[in-house]
This record gives structure tokens, C-alpha cells and sequence, in this order.
């Protein structure tokens, strides 16, 4: 199950595990204009764990989910 709401600066998903087996603390998704922030509970002592991707990180796990074991690098549109 999941949530999605959008907020002044962000839209914000929260992904809830409904499994039947060992459950997982929700992990709450920030989507901002230059970064994406994933933030979940650490189940030993409740202290917020965050990690920031860039864009381009972001782009590139997108891809990975598709492709075979490897080194790769993404051709990035060039500004100017």
C-alpha cells in the first residue's frame, strides 16, 4: 500500500509494507525539484535514516532496475 500527497514543495509517498512476513518500518519518499530524499525508522532505535539521491542518481537506478550485471554510464543531455 501506498500514500501520495502533494505539498508546497515537495510531493511526499509513503510506502507501507502489508506483508505477512517480517514487516518493515514505512519508508516516506520526498520528491523535490533537484533531489529525491527516502527516509525510514531505523527498527533498533527509532532514529530517522535518510538517503538523498541526486537527479541523475535517480535516473540512474532507473535504469539499472533494467539492465543485466555491468558497469554502465548514461548519456546525459549537455547544457548550453
Amino acid at each position: 500500500m501506498f500514500t501520495i500527497e502533494h505539498e508546497f514543495d515537495a510531493t511526499v509517498i509513503t510506502l507501507i509494507d502489508e506483508g505477512e512476513d517480517a514487516l518493515q518500518e514505512d519508508i516516506t519518499i520526498l520528491a523535490f525539484e533537484d533531489c529525491v530524499v527516502l527516509e525510514q525508522p531505523d527498527p533498533l532505535d527509532g532514529e530517522l535514516v535518510r538517503v538523498t539521491l541526486s537527479m541523475a542518481q535517480l535516473a540512474d537506478l532507473a535504469a539499472a532496475l533494467d539492465l543485466p550485471e555491468g558497469s554502465y554510464r548514461l548519456e546525459r543531455g549537455k547544457k548550453g
